[in-house]
């Protein structure tokens, strides 16, 4: 099955990877005439054989699916190598993924440094990776910094935009920043720690449109805001008031989606700016080795004004929504031919679903194991 994406906010330049993979991308359902990749999914890294080679270097090479094709031709493996714990994770799991945002990927070692990756954008050099380090992970009071609910970037180029900001959201109350480029000064993080719990378990963005990191608060009534040009240790706050709801429920579907577990997503239209707020309803579909795998039951889509006003809608037009362990973005449907519009694509460790808006149900549901659950944008290809 086909895994889903098209055109993020603003597509980043990469380097070019090796013209066969140039090529093989091409010839698999890529803008010929922007020579833009079309959105992809991580699916797996082949060892690279011999064997004694693999063991020595780790290296594999890159499978991936494109996100505009309905088939099994989707699946493009390429000749791009690429560190195979970045997709399945270290045997003794010293190398965890934590997130991703513009086909960067983060990861978190034991010794609590976390890193930005590019290998696994399919475009971007094998020859020349891209590895950041950013400073050590300061724990603010009565916080921890070992699990992260994800990561978000300000800017496709963290390794030379000296005003790219990495946002890092823990599980709690921290919320932490860096410039890994800032020349002005040595990279540090700015820590902020929330006081309101309903925004322990949320995930943070950035708005193009605002300029600013945004992040919802459980339940959507509240947003919390950061402005890059205003730092501050404390977020700003928006009211959040929801119109045009459904009408009543049947009571089958009211129930069930008390029985769900709900998370928010505040995603950005890369064309106008729009933003979107989603409430997605999941519970528990079985259990494997004692760890529950979660399956989307249910999912509203709001349109978001900037005075906070929420309009329940079931029309974003031509625009494809994607929502992963990446940092969630919509694209133009028409960017890619196959893609399909007023959907929204779901891919998380344990599912992946497709959403038609008009329907609200999953109509496409499937539950397995995804150790790299990352939706990568766009990319552009530069000769």
């Amino acid at each position: 099955m086909a895994l889903f994406l098209s055109r993020l906010v603003k597509p980043a330049l990469v380097r070019r990877s090796s013209s066969s993979t140039v090529s093989l991308l091409l010839s698999n359902g890529f803008s010929t005439s922007l020579r833009q990749t079309p959105p992809c999914s991580i699916i797996g890294a082949k060892p690279c054989l011999p064997l004694e080679y693999f063991y020595r270097s780790g290296l594999g090479t890159l499978i991936i699916a494109n996100a505009n094709v309905a088939d099994m031709s989707c699946l493009v493996r390429l000749e791009k190598k690429v560190p195979v714990d970045l997709v399945h994770n270290d045997p003794d799991d010293t190398m965890v993924t934590i997130g991703a945002s513009h086909g960067w990927v983060a990861s978190l070692k034991d010794d609590g440094i976390l890193r930005l990756h590019d290998d696994l954008n399919p475009v971007a050099s094998d020859t020349d990776p891209k590895r950041i380090q950013l400073p050590p992970l300061v724990t603010l009071p009565h916080c921890q910094t070992k699990i992260i609910t994800n990561v978000s970037m300000s800017s496709p180029s963290p390794e030379d935009d000296e005003d790219c900001v990495v946002a890092v959201k823990f599980l709690g109350p921290q919320l932490s920043f860096c410039k890994p480029s800032g020349k002005s000064s040595k990279p540090e993080w700015t820590n902020i720690k929330i006081e309101n719990s309903c925004f322990y378990s949320s995930r943070v963005m950035f708005s193009k449109k605002d300029n600013m990191f945004r992040i919802p608060g459980s339940g959507g009534h509240l947003i919390g805001s950061w402005d890059l040009h205003e730092p501050n240790d404390k977020l700003k706050l928006q009211s959040v008031r929801f119109e045009n709801l459904p009408p009543k429920l049947p009571t089958n579907i009211r129930e069930l989606m008390d029985s769900c577990c709900m998370s928010q997503h505040l995603v950005e239209s890369p064309s106008n700016g729009e933003t979107f707020l989603v409430k997605q309803y999941r519970k528990t579909a079985k259990f494997v080795e004692g760890v529950a795998q979660m399956k989307t039951q249910y999912l509203m889509v709001f349109k978001l004004d900037d005075e906070g006003n929420a309009v329940y809608t079931q029309d974003m037009g031509d625009l494809t929504m994607f929502l992963s362990m990446s940092e969630p973005f919509c694209v133009p449907s028409t960017s890619f031919p196959g893609l399909l519009r007023n959907n929204v694509y779901i891919l998380d460790f344990d599912e992946t679903a497709m959403v038609n808006l008009v329907d609200v149900y999953p109509f496409v549901a499937t539950n397995g194991k995804s150790d790299a659950p990352y939706y990568i944008p766009p990319q552009y290809i530069l000769d």
